[in-house]
């Protein structure tokens, strides 16, 4: 998806997510446009059940329902976290394995008792991110982007957020936690998916 689809101008958009640091690095993205994006924790919306079996079904969710709520055009991502050897798991339950409140200390520790348990030594992973638009009137549109790298232990990094400091991209040996943000934006999954959708409605 991606063609010919609705130009976003210059406005208010919601960010359908009561993820604070995903709000923020995604308002990074889209500032440079003139648009005034607010997150759907800020306008008091709830989050709905993410029922969808993949990335761009849960992120489609919780556009349309941000969209549907609000009046303006939201913007939904969902991503996470692939790991070859645990058969793409955590998947689209890598923030249900930071379980609530979010704790994603422990998510990490879970990724790698996992991986001790699976006995391998096979640590690669790849980040992947589906990012949908939805407008009020039911139209939507998603574009999807990954990021391949392996992954450390223990941690290593303040930055980012979620499994940031336990992810190495392919041809880096700092993790995503150890990153520059400026540097982060411009190879991740979410930086990816971002330009397509640049490319379609933004240009």
């Amino acid at each position: 998806m991606g063609e010919n689809v609705r130009k976003l101008g210059p406005g208010r958009l919601v960010i359908a997510s009561h993820n604070d640091g995903k709000v923020i690095e995604i308002n990074e993205l889209l500032s440079p446009f003139g648009i005034e994006a607010v997150s759907a924790k800020n306008l008091g919306l709830d989050d709905p059940e993410e029922t969808g079996i993949t990335f761009a079904e849960n992120a489609i969710l919780k556009a349309e329902a941000a969209a549907g709520a609000s009046g303006l055009p939201a913007l939904a991502d969902d991503s996470g976290l692939s790991v070859t050897a645990l058969g793409c798991a955590p998947g689209i339950y890598s923030a249900r394995w930071a379980g609530n409140p979010r704790n994603f200390e422990n998510a990490m520790k879970k990724v790698e008792i996992a991986l001790e348990d699976a006995g391998t030594e096979d640590y690669s992973a790849k980040f992947v991110c589906a990012l949908a638009l939805a407008w009020p009137n039911g139209e939507t549109s998603v574009f999807e982007g990954e990021v391949r790298g392996t992954l450390v232990f223990p941690p290593r990094g303040e930055n980012g957020f979620g499994y940031d400091p336990i992810f190495v991209a392919a041809g880096y040996d700092i993790t995503f936690g150890e990153m520059d943000p400026a540097e982060k934006h411009f190879i991740s999954h979410r930086a990816e998916a971002f330009r397509k959708l640049m490319k379609a409605c933004l240009q």
